[in-house]
Order: structure tokens, then C-alpha cells, then sequence
């Protein structure tokens, strides 16, 4: 298996020193996906110059809607992100806040330019470790350039509701469903990001528990064990299909990739252990998760 230049992923981007080491550890069908997009130059240049004309348009808005973070403005959660850039290598990428009751957030922008929403939720339910764990994969989109498809995405669903049931939404359904199978496998990628972020993979489940119920209270009613039983039994299920309309993989499927990746050389190097699983092993055991059909 091609091994992932971890030098030239983080090029012309700031690096600190605490600079996560090694060869990269981008889930490899993110990369393969994203290896044949950008072979199309064509259509990275149309998606681009898409994403550039929204991303114009969303920030203006965001400036009269949202709260920027800063040093003086909700300066907590600008420490973790400054902590989160450092630690993957780029520069700190600005944050807004948007009131919103739903535990969610979201990277935007173009390549050159992204930034990070974060819904007011997230910092109510969140302690600062899951919050760490949260921005961190939200740096892992843009450090592995993910922005400008994921802003794409987002547009096409976006123009396949206003077309529901118009001649459009019928052409749209293929592009949306093949960048819905990438983002499945970007998010892998990013998950990983936010572990190595935050470096505890408690603090990572428990970031993911507390999405799902969507409450810092009903977390504490939660058994972490038998909801993850779920994934062997939505596994067996014909509705597992349903996945496929889903731009993120199901919640117990990304606990158990993580506990995966958690096991590999690749992190316990990270955080000062040796051994663990291969590269291959690794992508071999995720890919195998993560597959829905």
C-alpha cells in the first residue's frame, strides 16, 4: 500500500512543535477518492470557483448572524483551537458561533480560506477535552484539503431540496451519492485527526455518546457498551443500506474505527507507546467497518 507523505500533506502550512510525526494518517479510501477528483482538473476548477462565489456569501452572512471567536471573544474555545492547529501542523483557522440546539459543527470556506461553525450547543454539552476532540476534526478537513468538496456537497443537497420533485434533483442524485461515499470516508480520516488531537479515546466516545442522545444529562443514563451493540445488529439488517444517503458513517461505526486506529503503530507512536497495528492492518480492518455494501 502507497505510504502517505506526511511532509508534503502539511507543505507550504505552518508546523509547531508538537507536530504530530510520522507518515500521515489519512483512512486511504478518503485519499484514493480524493486522489481521482483532483486528477480532473476541469472539475476542481469548476467546483472551486462554486465554492468560492458561496463561501463569499456565507461569511458576509455569518459576520451579522454569528459570533467570530478570538482571544477576547469566547477566548476558551480559541485556546483549544490554537492547541488543536499546532499540534496537526496549520495555522489557526477562525471560528464562529452560531446559536443552534443541536450538537453539530462544520468546516466551510475554500482551500486557502476555511473556517469552522460550531453550533452554541456544542459548548454547552461539551467539556473542553471533547471540545478539543471536536475542533481537532474539524482541523483534519482542512489539513487534508477536504473544504472545497465538502462545501460542494453541502450545495447540491442544498439545490436538490429546492428542486424536489423538479427534473433536477434526479440529476443530482448520482454526484450526491458519490461525494456522500467520500465524505464517509473523510469523516474516518477526521476522527482520527480529532483522537490525536485529544489523544484519549474516552474523551473521543464520549464526544460521540453525548451527539447521540444529544445531551450532556441523558449521557450520564447512557451504557456506552450496549448502544455500541447496536452496530452489530444495524450490520445484519437490510435497512444498513440507509447508510448510503448519509454523508457521515453511522455514530457506532466511527467509535469502533476509532478503537481501531486507537490500536495501530501509527497513534500509539503519537503518544509515546510502541507497537500496535501495521499500516495495512490498520486500513484493512477500517475499510472492512466501514464498507456498506
Amino acid at each position: 500500500m502507497e505510504r502517505f507523505d506526511f511532509s508534503a500533506f502539511v507543505d507550504d502550512k505552518k508546523t509547531g512543535r508538537d507536530l504530530v510525526p510520522g507518515d500521515g494518517y489519512a483512512f486511504e479510501g478518503d485519499l484514493k477518492v480524493l486522489r481521482a477528483m483532483r486528477s480532473a482538473r476541469s472539475v476542481e476548477l469548476a467546483v472551486s470557483q462554486l465554492v468560492k462565489l458561496s463561501k463569499n456569501v456565507y461569511t458576509g452572512d455569518l459576520l451579522g448572524t454569528a459570533v467570530r471567536v478570538g482571544p477576547s471573544q469566547f477566548p476558551r474555545v480559541h485556546r483549544i483551537a490554537e492547541q488543536c492547529a499546532r499540534r496537526l501542523g496549520i495555522k489557526t483557522p477562525q471560528i464562529y458561533v452560531v446559536p443552534n440546539h443541536h450538537i453539530n459543527a462544520m468546516t466551510a470556506g475554500t482551500e486557502d480560506d476555511s473556517f469552522i461553525v460550531i453550533h452554541s450547543a456544542t459548548l454547552e454539552h461539551m467539556t473542553d477535552d471533547e471540545l478539543r476532540f471536536i475542533i481537532g476534526h474539524e482541523c483534519g478537513h482542512i489539513q487534508n484539503k477536504h473544504v472545497v468538496y465538502l462545501t460542494t456537497l453541502r450545495i447540491l443537497q442544498t439545490m436538490a431540496q429546492l428542486a424536489a420533485g423538479a427534473m433536477l434533483a434526479p440529476l443530482l442524485m448520482p454526484v450526491t451519492l458519490a461525494l456522500n461515499g467520500w465524505s464517509r470516508a473523510a469523516e474516518i480520516t477526521c476522527d482520527r485527526a480529532g483522537l490525536l488531537c485529544v489523544r484519549d479515546l474516552r474523551t473521543a466516545e464520549d464526544s460521540f455518546l453525548k451527539l447521540a442522545v444529544g445531551s450532556r444529562k441523558l449521557f450520564q443514563e447512557l451504557n456506552r457498551e450496549v448502544y455500541l451493540a447496536q452496530l452489530g445488529e444495524s450490520q445484519q439488517s437490510v435497512g444498513r443500506m440507509g447508510e448510503l444517503k448519509h454523508s457521515h458513517p453511522y455514530l457506532t461505526k466511527r467509535i469502533e474505527a476509532l478503537r481501531i486506529f486507537s490500536r495501530s503503530a501509527f497513534f500509539r507512536e503519537a503518544v509515546g507507546l510502541t507497537e500496535g497495528l501495521s499500516r495495512d492492518e490498520l486500513e484493512r480492518q477500517t475499510t472492512e467497518l466501514v464498507k456498506v455494501i
